[in-house]
């Protein structure tokens, strides 16, 4: 395509692809639809355990041909022909019983500190689950009005059923109130019967993303999407779960936090809580997955051990073939060093929030959090600026995560090899086919920072990372969490003083299938993998409770690109 026009992009009518809608019957679907849910078949990649929503994302053709979209207003930053949109989806406000600040407050910090979404997530509690979704949600539509360049969503922070929390969150439209409210009252671990059995409970958190789902096909809400909190920080997210949410419906459930949010809860006292990042300073409980390691319940580099762990749970999915995103934010609920506190003599119990914060003069290094968009952001390749499309870049998994503004931006492909038209290949997220025997390669350009991040230096990318897994196909044991054929190919050692790194990986002749992902870091604290060296040389250091400085220890991360023989 032509890159001398300018397309103006509308995201609000794109159809879901009929060859990936199960409930759509092979009789129904056109003639190539039909064929490539075949292929997909055949490739083990549809049906129970399939990575419907990996295929959903657009070949290398589409990639090429994408519009270069111009919103009405908004940000973001242009690169390899999508808008990157910087966002964090895990925030609370005076509506959730342990926070305090107004829904706009943070709005505007998150704005400042650069994002171009966000999502508030007020926590589900009897309180909330009573009259929460409401009571917040004129100060959602007021902060829109007040912010149109930050699209400001309303979710909340599921307690789900047997498990930890999750972000689960909606379209914006008439009936976000409804739906949201609806869900929690049904769905919330804190609603359910107490007698209710760990499967009952495991049953109905599925049943949840089912309904999610089920309001998006009723076009109720236009989009919902699930993402896991904190997965490992009490180890009761077991792998088993983990893949039913994910097969429960992968066009609401896509993923989980990467990393944490509370990063401030490491910083050394006094100046800090003296904590541990995250608040990962837990043990096993009764209610833990007895196959986890120790080592999981601590954060590595500021990075969830599913995530962190080259081979580990993360890459077991990928290997899988299932489509499953990583992403950080803050979950901001009492800011460091802020001199704010609730409102004097408030009654959460009776109001579902706390009055307006007042300012105390009074230094909080006590506390854990950051605010949006200050430390870390999830970077979103998006058609336009728009709701639907950050939503549908995140169900595609053109998603990159970095702490400290670590670089600028980021753009991976792979193609097939010498194919050197501007903007061709396969973006994150996606999936590209090749003939057996076709020699492939990745494409990497990242702009390394060159301006101060909030912490007032200017980052340092040292080094990058690149992971390889073969796809193997579903596992038979679904609490498996290792992927044995993952590991890291090759490094790219950055020269100092350099403004760009500019990458082209040969992946050799295509035999089977594959996912690659990237990872980068400063280099200020690294050590094998809990692999070991042979997957993982320079993995990140698992952080010390009490002394875990986030600011000298920063990374990236990308979500996979996938290459399947055809």
């Amino acid at each position: 395509m032509s890159h001398g026009h300018h397309h103006h992009h509308h995201d609000d009518h794109d159809p879901v692809v009929p060859a990936l809608d199960a409930g759509v019957p092979d009789s129904e679907l056109s003639p190539s639809d039909v064929s490539r849910r075949g292929f997909l078949r055949g490739a083990g990649l549809l049906g129970a355990g399939a990575a419907a929503s990996v295929l959903a994302s657009p070949s290398a053709a589409a990639a090429a041909g994408l519009p270069h979209a111009h919103g009405p207003a908004g940000g973001g930053i242009a690169k390899g022909g999508f808008r990157w949109l910087a966002g964090d989806h895990h925030i609370h406000t005076q509506y959730s019983s342990d926070a305090q600040y107004r829904v706009l407050d943070q709005a505007r910090h998150g704005r400042a500190y650069g994002l171009d979404w966000v999502v508030i997530t007020d926590h589900g509690s009897n309180a909330h689950a009573k009259i929460g979704v409401e009571k917040v949600n004129p100060d959602i539509r007021r902060t829109r009005e007040e912010l149109p360049e930050l699209l400001t969503f309303q979710g909340l922070e599921w307690n789900i059923p047997a498990a930890e929390h999750a972000t689960v969150f909606v379209h914006p439209g008439r009936n976000e109130v409804d739906v949201l409210k609806r869900f929690e009252q049904a769905y919330d671990g804190s609603q359910l019967p107490s007698a209710n059995t760990v499967e009952q409970n495991e049953a109905a958190a599925v049943a949840g993303i089912r309904f999610l789902a089920e309001q998006v096909r009723q076009r109720k809400v236009e989009g919902a999407l699930f993402l896991a909190n904190h997965p490992a920080r009490r180890g009761i997210d077991s792998p088993h779960e983990i893949r039913n949410w994910r097969d429960a419906d992968p066009t609401v459930a896509i993923g989980m936090e990467g990393a944490p949010g509370h990063q401030a809860a490491g910083i050394k006292a006094p100046n800090g809580r003296g904590g541990a990042r995250g608040y990962y300073d837990n043990n096993p409980s009764a209610a833990s997955f007895g196959g986890y390691p120790l080592e999981s319940y601590r954060t590595w580099g500021g990075f969830d051990w599913m995530t962190a762990t080259v081979g580990g749970l993360w890459d077991s999915l990928l290997a899988e073939g299932r489509a499953w995103w990583v992403t950080v934010n803050s979950d901001s609920h009492v800011v460091h060093l802020d001199q704010s506190e609730r409102g004097p003599g408030s009654d959460f119990e009776a109001n579902g929030k706390y009055d307006d914060p007042i300012h105390t003069g009074t230094v909080n290094t006590g506390a854990g959090d950051f605010w949006p968009g200050y430390y870390g952001r999830t970077n979103v390749g998006a058609t336009s600026f728009g709701y639907r499309a950050v939503m549908d870049g995140l169900r595609a998994g053109r998603v990159w995560v970095d702490h400290g503004r670590l670089i600028k931006n980021l753009d991976a492909r792979v193609r097939v090899s010498g194919d050197r038209r501007p903007a061709t290949g396969t973006p994150l997220g996606g999936i590209l086919h090749a003939r057996r025997g076709t020699a492939t390669e990745l494409t990497l350009d990242i702009d390394l920072q060159d301006v101060p991040n909030w912490a007032q230096f200017v980052p340092v990318l040292k080094r990058v990372d690149v992971i390889v897994g073969s796809v193997t196909g579903p596992v038979a044991d679904r609490d498996s969490f290792r992927a044995p054929d993952t590991r890291v190919v090759t490094s790219f050692e950055v020269s100092p003083g350099a403004a760009k790194l500019t990458v082209t990986y040969p992946l050799g002749r295509l035999d089977k299938p594959f996912y690659l992902r990237l990872r980068g870091t400063d280099g200020n604290r690294t050590q094998p993998g809990l692999m070991g060296p042979a997957v993982d040389p320079n993995g990140p250091r698992l952080d010390v409770i009490g002394d875990a400085d986030p600011w000298a220890d920063l990374w990236f991360y990308t979500n996979p690109i996938w290459v399947l023989p055809k």
